[in-house]
C-alpha cells in the first residue's frame, strides 16, 4: 500500500533558520529614524540592545538599577544570563548613556 499524496512542505520557498545580523548602515538608519521621530524610549532600547548583545529575553528583563547607580548610567554593566547563568559584561557607549 503506497500513499500518493501531493503534500508540500510548510517551509518550501520560505527563509528559515538563523537570520543575518543587521548591517551597520541598517542600525544607523534605525537610530536616526527614532531620533527624528523623538521616540526616546525606543531609541534607548535599540541602543542598549546593540551595546549589550544579550539574548532578547535577558534584554527585556533589564532594569534601570542594572545599568545605573545614584541616577547616573554606568560606563560598564554586568548581567547574569538566564539561559547559561553566566555573567555578561558590556560597555555602555556615550550615545546609549545619553539616550537612557
Amino acid at each position: 500500500m503506497t500513499l500518493s499524496t501531493s503534500h508540500l512542505p510548510w517551509n518550501k520557498g520560505k527563509l528559515v533558520g538563523q537570520k543575518f545580523p543587521l548591517k551597520l548602515e541598517q542600525t544607523w538608519a534605525i537610530r536616526i529614524r527614532l531620533e527624528i521621530a523623538e521616540n526616546v524610549r525606543e531609541l534607548a532600547m535599540v541602543n542598549m540592545a546593540i551595546d549589550c548583545k544579550l539574548r532578547s529575553f535577558d534584554m527585556v528583563r533589564l532594569l534601570v538599577r542594572d545599568i545605573s547607580r545614584n541616577g547616573e548610567v554606568l560606563d560598564r554593566a554586568q548581567v547574569i544570563q538566564q539561559k547559561t547563568s553566566q555573567p555578561v559584561r558590556f560597555e555602555i557607549t556615550k550615545k546609549t548613556r545619553e539616550s537612557v
